[in-house]
């Protein structure tokens, strides 16, 4: 199994895209816009797809996270 595939196995990311269990890939995207990636974010959080920072301290603030 490589590094992909074992990153895929935590991976709660919904979204469609090529850089799923590439986590370098992902966090590098995410932090040019500002965001934070899905595995920050809880199942039913994530799917909304708000990656924002403000959504996650809304959020943590909320005890969600």
């Amino acid at each position: 199994m490589n590094c992909k595939e074992k990153n895929l196995l935590q991976c709660n990311c919904s979204y469609p895209c090529d850089k799923k269990g590439a986590c370098c890939e992902c966090i590098a995207y995410h932090r040019k816009k500002k965001q934070l990636p899905a595995c920050y974010f809880p199942d039913n959080e994530e799917k909304k797809y708000d990656r924002s920072i403000k959504n996650f301290l809304k959020l943590y603030q909320e005890g969600k996270i």
